[in-house]
């Protein structure tokens, strides 16, 4: 059981503040209880919130750890002058330094965007998940030189999430095509696939961890079979051997990891570096 409480407060979404304290949590052999305090963006929001975390701190016996990315000075105020807990001001531990660094004051937005409307980013990454969507699991072969990056290997080897991942993280047009036992009889790429064979980045995966993960979508099948599972994946990574293209194992990493490491081997265009 947790025995202390961390809040992540924002008068955004709360995603940089969640991301950022729980990478720092990390570090320590703790699990404490989180509370995820989003859009905190008046002073009636910013007294809740502190009831929240004195009450925490009145149950607990010990002072709840507050990661805070508020922008807000007046609500900042506020929960700097009432909370009983260890408060983290994220912001203000990195903002005020660049400030004086670069010369210049920080327009103290509220989250990502000001007006996701008004973005060409955030109007980039819808598209490129659209695309991403219309382009999983080989569903389309159009617009395939439109893609910034197209993942092959078998079923299940991490290919969607990571498509998706890619489009969402980095905005970026993840398609992705399976390897099926046709492909491994021609003991060549598909056709679609070879004109773009820059843009191919390759996922494998331990045939047990493949069974496990099949199993739990056809149980008892041959597609799931552990000795299927093999045979694809021996099958699979012969063929990006035979083929040179660059592959790893997603069997022990984590979306974050395999998708670095792509953007690192393939380098789209569009992403500054």
């Amino acid at each position: 059981m947790s025995d202390r409480t961390v809040f992540f407060i924002s008068d955004g979404t709360g995603i940089t503040a969640e991301t950022f304290g729980k990478a720092i949590l990390a570090q320590f052999e703790i699990k404490p209880r989180h509370v995820r305090l989003p859009f905190i963006d008046s002073v009636d929001k910013a007294h809740q919130a502190i009831r929240q975390i004195n009450h925490a701190a009145e149950i607990e016996g010990k002072r709840p750890i507050v990661f805070t990315t508020l922008v807000n000075m007046e609500i900042l105020g506020v929960i700097k002058t009432n909370c009983n807990g260890m408060l983290l001001d994220m912001f203000g531990m990195f903002v005020a330094p660049l400030e004086s660094e670069l010369g210049i004051k920080s327009n103290h937005r509220v989250g990502r965007f000001s007006d996701a409307s008004q973005s060409q980013e955030y109007n980039d990454r819808i598209e490129a998940i659209n695309f991403s969507l219309a382009h999983d699991d080989g569903q389309s072969n159009r617009d395939l030189a439109g893609s910034d990056v197209i993942l092959v290997g078998v079923s299940r080897s991490g290919k969607t999430p990571t498509s998706l991942y890619l489009a969402m993280q980095y905005g970026l047009k993840a398609s992705n095509y399976p390897l099926i036992p046709e492909d491994f009889d021609r003991r060549q790429l598909p056709p679609a696939l070879k004109p773009h064979r820059k843009k191919i980045f390759g996922l494998t995966i331990a045939p047990e961890r493949l069974s496990q993960i099949r199993n739990e979508r056809r149980p008892d099948s041959v597609y799931a079979s552990l000795a299927n599972c093999r045979n694809e994946v021996h099958e699979g990574e012969a063929m990006m051997r035979r083929e040179g293209i660059r592959w790893l194992s997603t069997t022990t990493k984590s979306i974050e990891e395999i998708a670095t490491t792509i953007l690192q081997e393939i380098r789209p265009e569009r992403l500054d570096y």
